[in-house]
C-alpha cells in the first residue's frame, strides 16, 4: 500500500482514535494516516499528538479552528494529500464502522483493477449493515436507491463514506466547486468522478455501527442529501447544455 494515506476526520473521538489509528497501521507498514480534527473539546488532537511519537513520520494531524462539517474536513485532507503527492487517498470514519482490514480491498480495486474510485459498499450484495435500527437501514438504503435513479450512476451505495481515490481523480475534480458538507458530500464527490468518466468499482464490505462515541447524523444532513441531489443533477444538465451550445457556436 505504498503511496497511500487514510484521512480520518474527527470531532470528539477520544474513545476511538488510538484504537483506529493502531488498527489502520497494522494493515501495512507503508500506509500513512492524516487526522483532520475540528478542535475537539474532548482533546482528541492531544491524543493524536501523543501517538505521533509512536508512529513517527506516518501519523499526521491537521487541527481546524471549529466544527465545519465532514465535507470541508475531507476537502482539507484532500488538498493536503495532493500537495504531499500521495497516489491513493482514502476516506474513513474513526468509529470502526469501516473495518480497517478492508483497506487492502479498496487499494487493490484501484491499484490492480484500474478503478479511479473504489467504494466500500454496504449494498453491493444485499444489505450488509450491523447494529443499525431498521428505520436507519431503510433510510440509508432508500437514499442510495433514490440517488441512483436521479443521477443515473450505477452505484449501489452512493452515500458510502469508505472510499479510495486515485490522486488523479481528486486533481481532476475542482474541489472549490464542492458545495455539500454531509451525506450529500459523499454523493457529490462520486457524481463528479462519474461525470469525469473515471472507473468506479464497488467493493462489498460489512458496515458496523459505532459502539463508542456519538453519531454526527442530523436532520439537516439528511435534508441536504435528499434535496441537494436534485439541484446537483439539474446543474449538471444545465452545464452540459451550455457546453453543447458553446461547441455548436464554434461550427
Amino acid at each position: 500500500m505504498k503511496g497511500s494515506v487514510v484521512i480520518i476526520p474527527t470531532y470528539n473521538e477520544i474513545e476511538n482514535i488510538e484504537a483506529i489509528i493502531t488498527a489502520v497501521f497494522a494493515q501495512s507498514d507503508d500506509i500513512h494516516v492524516l487526522v483532520v480534527d475540528d478542535n475537539s473539546p474532548d482533546l482528541t488532537p492531544l491524543k493524536v499528538k501523543e501517538l505521533q511519537g509512536v508512529f513517527t513520520n506516518r501519523l499526521f494531524l491537521e487541527v481546524r479552528k471549529e466544527k465545519s462539517g465532514l465535507g470541508t474536513a475531507y476537502i482539507h485532507g484532500f488538498r493536503w494529500a495532493i500537495e504531499k503527492k500521495y497516489d491513493y487517498i482514502f476516506e474513513m470514519d474513526a468509529d470502526f464502522s469501516h473495518n480497517p482490514t478492508d483497506l487492502i480491498k479498496l487499494f487493490n480495486a484501484c491499484a490492480e483493477e484500474g478503478a479511479g474510485v473504489s467504494i466500500g459498499s454496504r449494498y453491493k450484495t444485499g444489505v450488509n449493515v450491523v447494529n443499525w435500527p431498521m428505520n436507519r437501514v431503510l433510510m440509508s438504503y432508500g437514499a442510495s436507491k433514490y440517488v441512483r435513479i436521479i443521477t443515473g450512476m450505477q452505484i449501489h451505495d452512493t452515500t458510502a463514506g469508505f472510499v479510495c481515490y486515485k490522486r488523479e481523480v481528486l486533481e481532476a475534480i475542482d474541489l472549490n466547486t464542492i458545495k455539500f458538507i454531509g451525506y450529500a458530500f459523499q454523493i457529490e464527490m462520486k457524481f463528479k468522478a462519474y461525470l469525469k468518466q473515471f472507473k468506479i468499482i464497488e467493493v462489498p464490505v460489512i458496515f458496523t455501527d459505532r459502539t463508542k462515541g456519538v453519531s454526527k447524523l442530523s436532520g439537516g444532513i439528511i435534508s441536504e442529501a435528499i434535496f441537494g441531489v436534485i439541484t446537483m443533477k439539474l446543474k449538471s444538465l444545465f452545464k452540459n447544455r451550455k457546453d453543447y451550445e458553446i461547441k455548436n457556436d464554434t461550427y
